[in-house]
């Protein structure tokens, strides 16, 4: 029951704080979802960070792992979000952004989430 409590909290505060950052980024770009871009691949870069961490320091304990990794980062980044939007982009027609919102979410989440834990490595 406390790893499903930590889970619902830190998605909790993850969803929100991707909420905010979407209501402050997407308007910059018409139809592309810059919010929703960027919380994906800082989601992701902070995916590899803690992670790299947690493999490089046992002091940081299974819980707060759980907490900052499925829970925040579970909340925090928005594939359902994403999905919509690329659907959404579909159906309007838009397949050069659809090609490059989609492609560049997952090449360069995968990317950042490699950073993460290349950051972790040589900084520690």
């Amino acid at each position: 029951m406390k790893n499903f409590l930590l889970v619902f909290l830190g998605g909790g505060i993850g969803s929100a704080l991707r909420y905010l950052i979407s209501k402050v980024l997407n308007p910059f770009i018409p139809s592309f979802f810059l919010g929703t871009f960027g919380a994906n691949l800082l989601g992701c870069l902070l995916m590899g960070l803690i992670l790299g961490l947690s493999a490089k320091y046992t002091s940081l304990n299974n819980t707060t792992v759980l907490f900052l990794t499925v829970g925040f980062c579970g909340g925090f980044t928005t594939f359902s979000s994403f999905a919509l939007e690329n659907y959404g982009m579909l159906r309007e027609g838009q397949i050069f952004l659809f090609l490059l919102y989609t492609l560049g979410s997952v090449v360069l989440g995968i990317l950042a989430v490699a950073a993460g834990l290349w950051l972790i490595k040589a900084l520690f």
